[in-house]
């Protein structure tokens, strides 16, 4: 599965130029090039998962157990497989999610994190 988002940041004193950066995450190798990418152009990014702002990235906010949910996953194909309907099961949802700050990549863009959203973060990189 890939998602593409386009990024639009206006530079300040360019008169209307815009800086354009195609970001795909199909896989982390591709998907870690971004990291430098955002950092480089001063662009504060939100990743999908902690292990990027491990690598770099300013935060991330996601699903906590990556592991339950591939066991849920599993759950629901092992049911299909033992002649459930797709259509019969019901939608699950993440219950936990994680949001983890990397305060090195914050100062490098010059981005001051408020005290309130530090306060709710799981899990704060100096």
């Amino acid at each position: 599965m890939s998602s593409t988002v386009t990024l639009h940041a206006h530079t300040a004193g360019s008169s209307g130029s815009h800086l354009k950066s195609r970001f795909t995450s199909t896989n982390s190798k591709k998907h870690s090039k971004n990291t430098p990418l955002a950092a480089k152009n001063r662009l504060p990014a939100i990743y999908q998962q902690a292990k990027f702002v491990a690598d770099g990235g300013l935060m991330s906010y996601g699903a906590h157990e990556k592991t339950e949910h591939y066991r849920r996953v599993a759950a629901m194909v092992d049911k299909i497989l033992k002649g459930a309907k797709p259509a019969d099961l019901p939608v699950e949802q993440p219950t936990k999610f994680e949001l983890v700050i990397n305060l090195k990549a914050a100062k490098q863009i010059g981005l001051t994190i408020p005290p309130n959203v530090l306060a709710r973060a799981d899990r704060v990189i100096k």
